[in-house]
């Protein structure tokens, strides 16, 4: 059977497993790393910075695979910890250029618009440049729940806070995204 196509307790036998360890990984990576790179790049906006922050985060897995307890789904462990690698990664932007936050948002916005498909007429584009007004937390939430689909309940797990306060996070993204929408 394609190791995509294995589930997760399969594959973290397989990564327990000496002789079948770097299988196991390999098939982790496969079947994770394209929506893993989405929820990065949406976060860090740049195509390089978000394959260096995926790169980051797999060796963190690797590292800290053995230790994986399964208390919750594999899927939800390794978002939790791509998410805390692009706000890591975010904050040292920020510390690196010495500048404030809006002088990274508006980085991140002129990367977006230095994006050779940028359009400022399309939806979408109006959509990222949006996101990128948004305080980090809930740019987060709003990516998460936008565009991953994902259920409030296991967004709690993700990112270690209450429901309430994940539907109110993403309430008043929603507001500022279509306030910024509305009004550029």
């Amino acid at each position: 059977m394609d190791q995509q196509h294995l589930d997760d307790r399969e594959l973290l036998l397989q990564f327990k497993t000496s002789a079948t360890k770097e299988k196991g990984f390999t098939g982790i990576i496969k079947k994770y790393q394209e929506k893993l790179y989405w929820h990065i790049r949406r976060m860090v906006v740049d195509h390089e910075d978000a394959n260096d922050v995926l790169q980051n985060m797999f060796i963190k897995v690797w590292n800290a695979l053995d230790n994986f307890r399964e208390d919750s789904q594999l899927y939800t462990w390794l978002y939790r910890i791509a998410t805390n690698e692009s706000l890591t990664y975010i904050e040292q932007q920020k510390k690196r250029a010495s500048v404030s936050l809006s002088d990274v948002e508006n980085g991140l916005s002129n990367k977006l618009k230095a994006d050779k498909n940028y359009d400022s007429n399309k939806i979408e584009w109006k959509l990222q440049l949006a996101m990128q007004q948004l305080p980090e937390k809930q740019r987060v939430v709003f990516s998460l729940r936008y565009y991953d689909e994902m259920p409030y309940q296991k967004m709690s797990i993700v990112l270690e806070t209450s429901e309430g306060a994940l539907k109110a996070s993403y309430h008043h993204a929603v507001k500022k995204i279509e306030d910024y929408i509305l009004n550029h």
